[in-house]
């Protein structure tokens, strides 16, 4: 460029002039600011194009130019490198440096966090629980959640200033964003989730205007991304006492929609400890598994909602507590305290994040499995010890375990590989698949269905249960829909018989029909029959065994026509017919799983899944 170079300064928008920076004589360098013109209330610098000396200023301050207007001119090259430091094109930016605009939302934000509220978490930890922002980061990897709506306070203005509502109400009560569980062993992608918690310090954790639309906003949120949810539920139901709305009954909030749209599309994950109460319960209740503490009390609602509706007066403690939540089916996990909790809830979500690296270090040596079940066919044995062994070791969840003892649901892993287990249990009703044994099984079907969990049956059934009193508790309806769940599965699913498979319920235990699985294989123990043997006989051979006058003699030829029966369903003679598949060697019973059960193509074809409730 020519050291004696004249340049024209424009201005490159219309606007007016609100600063003039430089008068003429100033020396100025390449980037240092001449004028700030303001248009539509925004200021924008007009800045030297070279380093030089202002000639001449074309304008003045609080004049309104339009585009094009000269502002200066300039001699391009004079003085170059000896401009005033203050007109430096760019500072040096003190990268720790906190500016007051930042420090004042920081400072704002810190309100809300445990360490700005001694007192309440101190009464926290005096109960023996953690807060809700303790749980969470427990949850959730190390720096990886993202909340939404740190700042919102409970919509009270009118009634109380927003000083108190800041300091008494943050977050409105409820924590809640996004961030990743178990990243390390499956990659950030699979281990996104949605996580929330009521925080019982703000208002009980009732749920008020604002924080139903935070839970609207994740909800949606998780609906959109496909990602998991895990949500806290402690608290006492609705709010009553928000004034800032024009709602009156509050029926139109969306946050149960949502949440139930949820299900049978992402996994959803409920903890209750403490109490959780009408609103906060209906939420837990829609989740796939309900994780919950021994000092927990669920309910549809809360002691003054029963007394309101002259149902009697109640403690909380009296509404339900652990021991009947767990008895009748409604908590899937019971755990000692919130740190038990989280545990749990990080590994059920792992099931569904998909297969992790397998480790030959985590398989029993599986000729055990030759040595668990009785020779004697009469003689119960551990059915646990046999599923303990067959998967990977200690992978097994079980749930529900305190509710239909005669069925057992897991999740567990083969090979590294997520799957869902069924199996019946000998000790309680000798295997029979009793009404609430047939809830539990179809509904963890569904749930395994839904997320693409291939499923293995574990099947030593004598059938359904029958009689008078199992027809008191819907056995026809219960009963029948495991045929419906398992007709309808869109995930692979096989059938090992350890024992008895027997009548309706040993098809129940294949999804239907023993040609309805991938594989159906039985122990050397097998043995099958369209009925219980001793039922078959006296049914069928009623005749010759009524004309059989002495006691004695009828009792031996019932046992013989029994032992004939028996020999006639042993499981080699079922297969020599093609009713099954093989009997196998029990030690080769995880090959027959990674063989036909595991791989990239096990997924659900369900898009939405299927109601599951």
């Amino acid at each position: 460029m020519a050291a004696a170079e004249l340049l024209t300064v424009a201005s490159p928008l219309e606007g007016r002039v609100v600063e003039l920076a430089v008068a003429a004589g100033d020396r100025v360098g390449a980037g240092s600011m001449l004028a700030i013109i303001e248009s539509m209330k925004m200021h924008h610098d007009v800045v030297a194009p070279a380093a030089g000396v202002i000639v001449e200023v074309a304008t003045a301050a609080n004049l309104q130019i339009g585009r094009g207007a000269v502002i200066a001119t300039l001699r391009a090259g004079e003085g170059e490198g000896e401009a005033n430091a203050a007109q430096a094109s760019v500072d040096e930016i003190d990268l720790e440096l906190v500016r007051d605009d930042l420090d004042a939302v920081r400072r704002r934000h810190d309100v809300g966090l445990d360490d700005a509220r001694p007192q309440a978490v101190a009464k926290v930890h005096g109960r023996g629980r953690r807060t809700a922002r303790e749980n969470l980061n427990d949850l959730v990897d190390d720096g990886s959640f993202v909340e939404y709506g740190p700042l919102v306070i409970a919509a009270q203005r009118q009634r109380r200033s927003v000083d108190d509502l800041i300091e008494r109400t943050p977050a409105d009560g409820l924590v809640g964003g996004l961030a990743t569980i178990g990243a390390e062993a499956v990659g950030a992608d699979r281990a996104r989730a949605v996580v929330l918690s009521y925080d019982y310090m703000v208002l009980a954790g009732t749920q008020g205007y604002q924080n139903h639309r935070k839970k609207d906003r994740l909800f949606e949120l998780a609906e959109r991304r496909r990602l998991p949810v895990v949500l806290f539920a402690e608290g006492g139901g609705g709010r009553p006492g928000d004034t800032d709305t024009t709602t009156v009954s509050g029926l139109d909030t969306m946050a149960f929609h949502l949440f139930g749209r949820l299900a049978g599309t992402v996994p959803l994950v409920g903890i209750a400890s403490g109490r959780c109460f009408a609103g906060n319960a209906a939420l837990l209740g829609c989740c796939d598994v309900v994780i919950a503490t021994e000092d927990a009390n669920i309910g549809m609602g809360g002691p003054a909602m029963i007394e309101g509706g002259g149902l009697g007066t109640f403690t909380p403690e009296d509404i339900g507590p652990i021991d009947t939540q767990h008895a009748n089916g409604v908590v899937d996990v019971r755990v000692a305290d919130d740190a038990a909790a989280v545990a749990a809830a990080r590994r059920y979500l792992g099931y569904f994040q998909g297969p992790i690296e397998p480790d030959a270090d985590l398989v029993a040596d599986q000729r055990v499995l030759r040595h668990l079940i009785p020779e004697n066919r009469l003689k119960v044995y551990d059915v646990r010890a046999v599923l303990d062994a067959l998967v990977d070791v200690d992978s097994r969840m079980e749930l529900r375990d305190g509710y239909a003892p005669g069925i057992i649901t897991s999740l567990a892993r083969i090979d590294g590989h997520p799957i869902g287990l069924v199996a019946n249990d000998p000790a309680h009703l000798g295997g029979a698949i009793d009404a609430e044994g047939a809830e539990k099984a179809a509904r963890f079907l569904q749930l395994c269905d839904t997320h693409g969990l291939s499923i293995l049956f574990a099947c030593d059934t004598p059938g359904f249960m029958v009689g008078p009193e199992s027809e008191s508790a819907a056995a026809v309806r219960h009963m029948s829909r495991l045929f419906v769940v398992g007709a309808n599965l869109s995930v692979p699913c096989g059938t090992v018989i350890l024992r008895k498979a027997y009548g309706l319920g040993a098809q129940a235990m294949a999804a239907g029909s023993f040609k309805a699985p991938e594989f159906v294989v039985a122990w050397p123990t097998g043995e099958l029959g369209g009925m219980g043997l001793e039922g078959a006989v006296r049914l069928g051979f009623r005749a010759e065994l009524e004309a059989e006058a002495d006691p004695t003699k009828r009792q031996a030829l019932f046992d013989d026509l029994v032992a004939a029966a028996y020999d006639h369903g042993r499981a080699t003679n079922v297969a020599a017919q093609f009713e099954i598949d093989d009997v196998i060697d029990p030690a080769d019973t995880r090959r027959w799983v990674c063989a036909a059960l595991l791989g990239p193509n096990v997924t659900s074809a369900h898009s939405g899944g299927s109601e599951r409730r």
